[in-house]
């Protein structure tokens, strides 16, 4: 839609109230099938980024959008002032039947169009020579994703305040357990030793990654001005300073050039929610992990009633964890759908701007969710030392076989001490001896190794390497940060 509305388009602007209602009609029942109230996605049901990016935040946007452009535009001359003061105060969503606009929508392909005429209408009830310039010059994706970049941005300030205090929760759970020794696993299996705080360094590390791509991306959502076919020609001959001045009023930033088939910046937005979501997604499966019943290192937070089964009545399921999981399986495919939509045809793709729009708000959502429930998960993530240290005895002694090896080979060679250690280690698995009692009943150590000296080797607290180091520089940069 562009340009100026001639008399027959402000005829069907004062109409619009009968093809798309200011209001719903009093008494008239919600559609129970058209209200998506999360029973599917239990992640994001209850959390704040829910409602910052529900249908009712996206037609406010999309109104804030076209009220914005026509202070814009009053701003350099092109639009009076009284008009544009009309039009912001006629933008209130609650006049808008969001039902019938959505409905409306599926003639036109897109929900614009069906706004701007019941905005219209609005504007040419109070005041008909402002409703002339109502969506003056402008075009639907203008709007539409400029809309986008506002509800991405009050997103992701949720998002981002969620993944601060994450980072603050990770980063006592590092301190408090910088030498809090724990078995290291290797592809399932005990590998070495480290500490706890190390691992929770690295979870803290990838939320702190993820933020500041959150806010690089953040900080450079662009306004979306470029009319018909990205040439400005609709608004004017002050369409570069309209564009400065739009991008003012939006708190947005003015793009280099229209990118209504230039969609970096959308797919930049489903980039950094996908890392985000995996970040937090390593966190709970890691979780998930040492919390279960054979392990029992972590736990997480309890309240009464949750994570019951429905068939088995001792059960306390994992549900923070999985409810993370279960969004940072979903994001990146859907943020890959925003990739594939830089393929966008012409001056104006007939299919792939439309796609980007459900993903788009869905990686919003389901990271938003995360991000929410990581907060509660390691604020209040139960952390149990002592099943850590009954846990590292598990092997007798063989998560030290690395080290073992290393002190040896002065002695024997590195074959022979490999050699060694490797037999030791069989035996221990065989009759359960720790494998400390083995390498002191080895001939080939009698007279050269005393049993202090084993017994210290065994010990897995002392080979966690630089285990307290790269916690304290972790912390240390991640404050700097």
């Amino acid at each position: 839609m562009n340009g100026p509305w001639d008399p027959e388009d402000r005829q069907a602007g004062q109409a619009a109230a009968r093809d798309v209602p200011f209001a719903a009609a009093d008494g008239a029942a919600a559609d129970p099938y058209a209200v998506d109230a999360g029973l599917l996605s239990p992640v994001r049901a209850g959390a704040p980024v829910e409602r910052a990016v529900s249908d009712l935040a996206w037609l406010r946007a999309m109104l804030d959008a076209e009220a914005a452009l026509a202070r814009a535009q009053a701003a350099i001359g092109a639009v009076p002032p009284g008009a544009a003061r009309a039009i912001t105060d006629a933008a209130r969503a609650d006049r808008l039947d969001l039902r019938a606009l959505a409905v409306h929508a599926r003639e036109s392909g897109n929900p614009v169009v069906g706004l701007v005429r019941a905005l219209t209408g609005a504007v040419a009830v109070v005041d008909p020579e402002a409703a002339e310039y109502v969506h003056r010059g402008s075009t639907s994706q203008d709007v539409f994703d400029t809309a986008a970049m506002l509800v991405a941005k009050g997103a992701l300030g949720l998002l981002r305040a969620d993944l601060a205090r994450v980072g603050r929760a990770l980063a006592g759970l590092a301190r408090t357990h910088r030498d809090t020794v724990v078995a290291g696993r290797t592809l399932g299996r005990h590998a070495v030793p480290t500490t706890f705080g190390l691992k929770a360094a690295g979870w803290r590390e990838l939320v702190l990654a993820a933020d500041a791509r959150v806010a690089a991306v953040r900080d450079a959502l662009p306004v979306s001005l470029g009319g018909a076919a990205g040439t400005l020609a609709g608004y004017g001959a002050d369409a570069e300073r309209l564009v400065t001045a739009f991008a003012a009023e939006t708190g947005l930033r003015a793009p280099v050039l229209p990118w209504h088939t230039l969609r970096t910046p959308i797919a930049d937005l489903g980039a950094a929610l996908a890392h985000t979501a995996g970040a937090l997604g390593k966190l709970a499966v890691d979780v998930q992990s040492l919390s279960r019943t054979e392990v029992g290192e972590v736990g997480e937070p309890h309240v009464p009633g949750r994570g019951g089964s429905s068939a088995m009545p001792q059960k306390r399921n994992p549900v923070l964890t999985t409810l993370i999981r279960s969004a940072a399986l979903q994001v990146p495919p859907l943020a890959g759908i925003l990739t594939q939509c830089l393929l966008s045809e012409d001056e104006r793709s007939a299919g792939a701007w439309h796609a980007e729009w459900q993903p788009l708000r869905e990686c919003l959502r389901l990271t938003g969710g995360a991000a929410h429930t990581a907060v509660e998960l390691t604020e209040g993530l139960v952390v149990h030392p002592d099943r850590m240290r009954t846990n590292l005895a598990l092997t007798g002694g063989q998560l030290v076989a690395e080290r073992l090896v290393a002190e040896l080979t002065p002695l024997l060679g590195r074959a022979a001490a490999r050699d060694l250690v490797t037999t030791a280690a069989a035996a221990a698995t065989r009759d359960g001896r720790p494998l400390a009692t083995h390498l002191k009943e080895a001939p080939a150590l009698t007279g050269r190794v005393t049993r202090a000296e084993l017994d210290r080797w065994c010990d897995p607290a002392g080979y966690v390497g630089a285990a307290g180091a790269l916690v304290e520089g972790a912390l240390t940069r991640g404050e700097e940060r």
